[in-house]
């Protein structure tokens, strides 16, 4: 059985233009790094989607969002080309995932003064991943998924944790708009918390239930809600090799796991050979780039909406 998330369109990132007043040269007295702000909208440049999502939660029309991944693109993978380096350093405010994120950050000039590591308040949570397994797939080719997990966002909690980063570069930016931002996080917050307080239920429901992810981003969302999951590394447009399969027998020999999450939809090649193995596959889409219809909330609830199925299969054995 799949669980497949219908998707139909780009979020659009338009957001009403903000007026505010202005000093006597036309500028603000507010500034970020030292540097005077317009009274135009923040400008605020992203490396992934959920932090897109957070700041226009949070930051309403006072913020214009740009995330320039491509869309059919890992936002983890991707480089940016010279063009979009010249944007991300001109923005406003640069917001970072952390935990080895985006590598690119690393190999190219930003303005110290305007990037915020939205994680830096919970490194010390950061998972490790001794065996880093280098494969390729889509266009960003070969990659290894290095050795640190970096998915946080799948921790609600941690989650949290990053949209009060992004709130408190917003205010320091715009201390006269904090009112404004505080309720954007506040009602984020509530959001968050709701999907916490129902995968940590699923959790309980299923703590002995072997499960497997079809990639190794689940690492976050398997520790915080007490999963039992191991992870492969299948694609979703991809048949699994002879190897791969052997691999996967032997996990299940210790694993006997019944359902596979994967990030999207995998091939009816791949589904066929699973199910002759006693595996369903269930889509939880870590949501990294913007979905083709619905939001970043939208698609965490469908994820988990869609584990109901693992926990009705759970309470029948």
């Amino acid at each position: 059985m799949i669980t497949r998330l219908f998707r139909s369109g780009l979020l659009a990132l338009v957001i009403a233009v903000f007026g505010a007043s202005c000093g006597e040269d036309g500028t603000s007295d507010q500034s970020i790094g030292g540097q005077p702000l317009t009274d135009a909208k923040l400008s605020v440049y992203v490396v992934n989607y959920p932090l897109a999502y957070f700041t226009e939660r949070i930051g309403g029309s006072l913020v214009d969002v740009q995330f320039p991944a491509p869309g059919d693109q890992d936002p983890a993978f991707w480089s940016p080309d010279a063009s979009a380096i010249t944007r991300f350093q001109e923005a406003d405010i640069i917001l970072l995932n952390g935990a080895s994120y985006a590598k690119w950050v690393d190999r190219v000039t930003l303005p110290a003064s305007k990037l915020v590591d939205t994680s830096a308040s919970f490194k010390d949570q950061y998972i490790i991943m001794p065996d880093a397994v280098v494969h390729t797939h889509g266009p960003g080719g070969e990659h290894a998924h290095g050795d640190m997990a970096f998915t946080t966002w799948l921790d609600f909690k941690l989650a949290t944790r990053q949209a009060e980063a992004v709130f408190e570069a917003l205010q320091k930016a715009r201390p006269d708009e904090t009112e404004r931002f505080q309720a954007g996080l506040d009602s984020l917050r509530t959001d968050l918390e709701s999907l916490d307080q129902a995968l940590i239920a699923f959790g309980k429901e299923t703590t002995d239930t072997p499960l497997l992810g079809s990639h190794p981003v689940y690492q976050y969302l398997a520790r915080a809600y007490d999963l039992n999951l191991e992870s492969v590394h299948f694609e979703p447009d991809e048949a699994p090799s002879a190897h791969q399969l052997s691999e996967l027998q032997d996990i299940l020999e210790e694993h006997p796991a019944a359902w596979m999450l994967w990030e999207g939809d995998p091939a009816e090649e791949t589904v066929a050979i699973l199910e002759e193995l006693g595996i369903s596959s269930m889509v939880f889409d870590p949501c990294a780039n913007v979905p083709e219809s619905g939001d970043f909330l939208s698609v965490m609830r469908e994820n988990v909406e869609s584990l109901g199925g693992i926990v009705a299969l759970a309470n029948q054995e």
